[in-house]
């Protein structure tokens, strides 16, 4: 799997990261894994869904500013 961003960084829990996987089905070629040992798989196209209703603010009622 190719590593895109470790998400926080500034601890040793294992933290999230997101990575796309060349090799899989591309109905799973995105793969989010947490500090866990817990993983998500979605296609790029459910990814790029994700990361625009973020940019539209969906998820701000989920994060304080």
């Amino acid at each position: 799997m190719r590593h895109i961003a470790t998400f926080c960084g500034s601890c040793n829990c294992g933290c999230p990261e997101l990575y796309v996987d060349d090799t899989a089905a591309p109905e799973k070629r995105i793969v989010i894994t947490d500090d866990f040992g817990q993983r998500i798989q979605m296609s790029a196209d459910q990814f790029s869904d994700l990361v625009a209703s973020a940019r539209d603010g969906v998820l701000d009622q989920v994060v304080p500013a």
